[in-house]
């Protein structure tokens, strides 16, 4: 079986009755690989596999909330709504899914991949937190009636304001770049230093252009400062509509603005938590809505925006940003390794030449290549759940990705393996253990010749 849902010991929370159900959640994915790889199996038989997962998934949950409750643990509300949303959204969108398709191979791969990432993340991250193991991600999220009347408000004043369709495409954004991007930070208080909020609304730059740029008649494709002066109005009327329809913020005032680079916007996601984290794509470009926690401007990130200094902190702001991108046209590297060592290290051993991403699973690396098309991709071979064959098969198989150049990172030389992607037209291989110097020199003359052919 190619596809194998590995159990780690770094699953292992500590509480037996809860690790125990994990191992079978597991056991049961591995199984419905393999119903899916052996072609006698029926319809009917991948149906009522699914129908177990599921029904071991919600006793699972159950059993698990309970736990949680013996102990008095104080994130109980928030994993309860993880798993509720689990349960009653993302199962039955996937079930819907596989029944309109008549259980198509393409959808069952899409419910494994989803049921398998979700487990493994939900493990590694929320289930941890029970035991004191790591820190509660998303602790301060909004409640989800309220994360579901923002959602609600937002698409309808994007629809008022600019005509267009949107769809929330995640409701936990991690920061994760999406093509050229403004990032815009706004405070909003109402009385004491206690009554404040911070949002930062992220826009696609070709977004701004179709959209404000449009409504002002600029004929060009490139940000220039009255279209930002524009977008940062714009964007004030937006966030301002927004908090009317909250009772809590509905006084609150804009006290302060700020322009921020990417770094810096990246510096804040990282070491701060959300309370909303909300992607959306219009159709003619992604924006993204992060509501954040106070104290985000220690150590200089970002210059304050007032009267006086508005028309040359735009300016700079524009100039620094045609300066990072003169600088930063390095070729882009996506590196996807499940382990966050070998992410690291190869991030420290080329991002003085390229421009590096990093993405911990196939699933990751198809939204990080969706929101910015990497010149190449070195790719783990042996991943859990969705491997480096699967994950270059959904990429050969959409047409915007087929052409991307693809290495893949491998910690064994397996002739037979390789034989395998062959016909999937991989760019290369290269041995994890080798020396950091032969791994770069590999890289830098991949792209020498592709320069050459050019």
């Amino acid at each position: 079986m190619d596809a194998q849902f590995e159990w780690q010991e770094e699953f292992n929370i500590g509480v037996e009755t809860i690790d125990k159900e994990h191992q079978r959640l597991f056991k049961i994915i591995n199984k419905l690989f393999r119903m899916k790889e052996e072609e006698k199996n029926s319809q009917w038989a991948c149906q009522e596999g699914i129908k177990f997962f599921k029904g071991h998934a919600v006793k699972h949950f159950a059993e698990e909330e309970a736990y949680m409750t013996s102990i008095h643990y104080e994130g109980l509300e928030q994993h309860r709504r993880i798993h509720k949303g689990f349960r009653e959204n993302t199962l039955p969108a996937l079930e819907q899914e596989l029944e309109q398709s008549g259980y198509s191979q393409s959808t069952v791969d899409h419910f494994l991949g989803v049921c398998a990432g979700w487990l493994i993340g939900h493990t590694l991250t929320e289930d941890q937190a029970i035991t004191g193991k790591k820190i509660r991600k998303w602790e301060n999220l909004l409640p989800g009636e309220e994360l579901a009347a923002m959602k609600k408000v937002i698409i309808q004043l994007v629809f008022d304001m600019f005509h267009l369709e949107s769809q929330m495409i995640s409701d936990a954004y991690g920061g994760e770049k999406f093509g050229r991007g403004v990032y815009y930070r706004m405070v909003y208080g109402a009385g004491s230093e206690d009554q404040k909020q911070e949002i930062i609304l992220v826009f696609e730059e070709r977004l701004l252009i179709k959209t404000v740029g449009k409504a002002m008649g600029i004929q060009t494709n490139r940000l220039e400062s009255k279209l930002i002066h524009a977008t940062r109005y714009t964007a004030q009327q937006f966030v301002g509509r927004i908090l009317e329809h909250f009772p809590t913020t509905e006084d609150y005032k804009l006290k302060e603005e700020n322009l921020l680079t990417y770094e810096e916007f990246r510096k804040i996601i990282e070491n701060e938590k959300l309370q909303v984290s909300l992607l959306f794509n219009t159709g003619a470009g992604y924006f993204s809505y992060c509501v954040i926690a106070p104290h985000l401007l220690e150590n200089g990130v970002g210059t304050p925006i007032e009267k006086e200094n508005a028309l040359t902190e735009v300016e700079e702001y524009l100039m620094k940003r045609e300066e990072q991108e003169v600088s930063n046209q390095k070729p882009k590297i996506l590196v996807v390794d499940d382990s966050l060592t070998i992410r690291e290290g190869m991030r420290k051993l080329l991002e003085e030449d390229y421009e590096v991403a990093a993405a911990e699973s196939g699933v990751a690396a198809i939204r990080t290549i969706t929101l910015n098309q990497p010149d190449l991709i070195l790719l783990d071979y042996e991943m859990p759940v969705c491997d480096g064959r699967q994950t270059l098969e959904m990429l050969r198989s959409e047409k915007a990705f087929e052409e991307i150049p693809v290495i893949f990172l491998t910690g064994r030389r397996d002739p037979e393996s390789m034989i395998k992607v062959m016909p999937l037209k991989p760019a290369g291989y290269l041995i994890k253990s080798s020396k950091p110097a032969e791994i770069k020199k590999e890289i830098d003359t991949f792209f020498e010749k592709k320069k050459a052919k050019k």
